[in-house]
């Protein structure tokens, strides 16, 4: 963010788990000489955040934090989600319930300021909203029709109705025998892993009883929706840069920024 422009009023907060099945001590892997957790508090300060915090679960990570001089919090190690670690943070911090918090994943190193910015402003100026988030055009059908993206469908306002590993929305005279002879126009939407809450929601989330439809998705954002909250949907033209979840995940993104 440069001196010439003014910071939106929002918080990011990066959750930060030593604990991954894939990828061991994934927010401590080297990217390009830094920490991966550091490199993606680096893309986040350059938003229009007025605060970045990541909210680490282990020393380590605190360690690693305050030697490249990112703030830096150390929640306790047993929460079940990342948005329970988001509202211990929020607590920590003392944010109003208004306050506008982005979740930023630890594992998006290269995660655009831009998104971030608009994913706040979102929320900024949808008030119905307890929450927003993002998408983008999917342009394969293989992707339609992948399990593990995760699709999402919107109402005229750019209100999520729901999302799924289901492709939706069904085009019901788009199939042959054996699937999909192409994508549905209008292309249908891929959800993007990053959010934005009200503190005031956040504090609450965690206390909504799980959903049946969370729990067969797995999809922890349909708990808000199952719960009559409204989460609004900024709909971006360019895909996001790969996160990482795995090691070839974390090698391709070390030859991108090398």
């Amino acid at each position: 963010m440069t001196e010439s422009t003014p910071p939106l009023g929002f918080t990011v907060v990066i959750p930060a788990r030593m604990a991954s099945s894939r990828l061991p001590d994934k927010p401590l892997a080297d990217i390009a000489g830094l920490p991966m957790v550091v490199r993606v508090a680096q893309r986040a300060l350059q938003s229009q955040a007025r605060q970045v915090v990541v909210a680490a679960d282990d020393l380590r990570i605190v360690k690693a934090c305050q030697s490249h001089g990112i703030e830096v919090l150390l929640t306790r190690t047993g929460h079940v989600s990342g948005s329970d670690r988001l509202a211990e943070a929020c607590q920590r911090l003392g944010l109003s319930e208004d306050a506008v918090v982005v979740n930023v994943q630890g594992d998006e190193p290269l995660i655009q300021p831009e998104l971030i910015n608009a994913v706040a402003r979102l929320l900024i100026e949808r008030p119905e909203a307890s929450m927003s988030t993002a998408a983008h055009a999917i342009g394969s059908l293989s992707e339609f029709t992948n399990p593990n993206v995760v699709k999402v469908v919107m109402d005229a306002r750019q209100l999520a109705l729901y999302f799924s590993r289901a492709p939706i929305a069904w085009w019901r005279d788009g199939q042959t025998g054996t699937g999909f002879k192409a994508l549905p126009d209008p292309a249908p939407l891929r959800h993007i892993g990053i959010y934005g809450y009200r503190a005031g929601f956040l504090a609450l989330f965690p206390q909504l009883p799980p959903s049946p439809l969370e729990t067969m998705e797995s999809l922890e954002q349909l708990r808000a929706l199952w719960h009559g909250h409204r989460i609004a949907v900024h709909v971006t033209s360019e895909a996001p840069g790969p996160g990482v979840d795995t090691p070839e995940d974390l090698a391709r993104v070390r030859q991108l920024l090398t």
